[in-house]
């Protein structure tokens, strides 16, 4: 059985106001027992000691008599409500302030039972029916003890004293406790109930409503969490929305080439394309066939990127090298178009930390993106030089160049802008994506300045190596 939160909450409260009323009950009354008596025992001591240093007098000469203590004795017994006793060394009561019989001599009387404190709790020898706080004076003179001052007082107006303090105590307790309801009440609106709702959320997007929406508005980290989860479904839904259309458009660039060789060999099986023509149709399925396998391994490509991420072999090569041999790769492609490239070279050579294969995949890209779209007669300008602890590499044409609505759509897979679509009928789309995940791997940026009917220009950046220059 699951137990919400909120109720845990207040389970554990319930057992922190017990816990808590019985830790004041016991702690609290023992030591407000205790700290009452020793006050007490302290102003008795002092009263005590005070008759005791009249009591010296009538044994160092002055010609004192007990009477004339009375009005001292009863001024004292009466403010404290205590019974005040004069007892001789022997044990035999001299005195009581109550009136009471003093033929009375207390059998095996040892002061120094109280130990080393000034006062005891006690029947005080069985003389009381109940506990009383007692101290004891000296009544001390010419270096000998006569006898003893003995204070009596009830421990039961102690106990009273202590339960008016306590109730105060338990009264404030239950007021703190009731007032800290507030702070539940609290803790279940601000905290407690949104969970509820980023909960209920949660279980909304796992159950794939991406769409739920998740109305809590905080600038807590309560609300941090809750931005955070819809901000997540709102990635999934476009992951989602993203991977529709990498479906779509895998199967409309899978489906064309299909349908037109499914349709070249019909023709030919079926006579449609007379003996004479067989050569050329041929050529063309050829050619649809190399179409599907470069997509083909363009998306395996995509894949492994996505797979392995930056598992790269990365190594310290020139890059300006890398450039020659690649423009190398393109000059049989760049006659029928009369196209020239413009290698411009900060240095002679540029030392990077990269990896090489796939920085060359890279390089082939950019330049037969710009060979595509690039008018005849026209020039490629290839440029490398260093910021700081950067290489810069541009690649730039004179082409067409990329709507501005759609330059930063060039990098989705599978894109093609609506001026592309009409002359790039063997490109597959995936070309740039490919390249921006290279370089996003390397842990380093790329970017596009493009304006239609002038040209467009791609710059990325690598890590210079650790080696100088050569």
């Amino acid at each position: 059985m699951r137990i919400s939160l909120y109720i845990k909450v207040l389970f554990g409260y319930l057992i922190f106001g017990v816990l808590g009323f019985i830790t004041i009950a016991f702690f609290s009354s023992n030591m407000t027992l205790r700290y009452l008596v020793r006050d007490r025992a302290d102003q008795l001591y002092n009263e005590a000691n005070m008759i005791a240093s009249t009591c010296r007098q009538r044994y160092s000469g002055s010609n004192i008599g007990i009477e004339s203590l009375e009005p001292q004795i009863s001024s004292i017994a009466s403010y404290f409500d205590a019974d005040i006793w004069i007892i001789e060394q022997q044990g035999k009561v001299v005195y009581r302030n109550d009136g009471k019989t003093t033929d009375i001599t207390i059998e095996d009387f040892d002061p120094s039972e109280q130990g080393r404190g000034r006062y005891a709790i006690g029947h005080y020898y069985d003389l009381f029916d109940e506990s009383v706080l007692t101290v004891t004076a000296p009544v001390s003179a010419n270096f000998s003890t006569y006898g003893y001052v003995v204070v009596h007082q009830s421990i039961s107006g102690i106990y009273e004293v202590r339960d008016k303090i306590l109730n105060i105590i338990y009264l404030t307790f239950l007021i703190i406790l009731a007032l800290s309801l507030i702070l539940l009440l609290i803790i279940r609106l601000y905290i407690l109930q949104p969970i509820k709702q980023i909960t209920i959320a949660a279980n909304e997007y796992a159950a794939g409503n991406l769409n739920y929406d998740l109305k809590l508005h905080s600038e807590d980290e309560i609300g941090y969490l809750a931005d955070t989860l819809k901000f997540m479904a709102h990635e999934l839904s476009n992951k989602e929305e993203d991977q529709k259309k990498f479906i779509s458009n895998v199967s409309h660039d899978f489906r064309s080439p299909l349908t037109s060789i499914k349709g070249y060999l019909e023709a030919i099986m079926d006579g449609t394309i007379p003996p004479e023509s067989h050569e050329k149709y041929i050529k063309l399925v050829i050619s649809e066939t190399e179409r599907l396998t470069k997509l083909t391994s363009s998306t395996l490509a995509l894949q492994a990127l996505d797979a392995k991420g930056n598992m790269l072999d990365i190594t310290s090569f020139d890059i300006n090298q890398v450039i020659r041999n690649t423009v190398a790769a393109f000059e049989g492609i760049c006659q029928p178009k009369k196209l020239t490239f413009d290698l411009i070279f900060g240095e002679r050579s540029f030392l990077v930390q990269a990896d090489m294969v796939k920085i060359q995949q890279v390089l082939y890209n950019l330049i037969d993106n710009s060979i595509k779209f690039s008018k005849p007669d026209s020039t490629i300008w290839i440029e490398t030089y260093d910021r700081r602890e950067k290489i810069f590499i541009s690649v730039k044409d004179s082409g067409v160049g990329i709507p501005k609505d759609s330059q930063k759509k060039i990098w989705n897979r599978f894109y093609k802008s609506d001026s592309s679509r009409g002359k790039d009928k063997t490109g597959t789309g995936l070309g740039l994506s490919i390249t921006k995940e290279i370089i996003t791997a390397h842990n380093e940026n790329i970017d596009v300045i493009s304006t239609e009917g002038v040209g467009t220009e791609f710059i990325f950046t690598l890590p210079k190596a650790n080696q100088s220059r050569t």
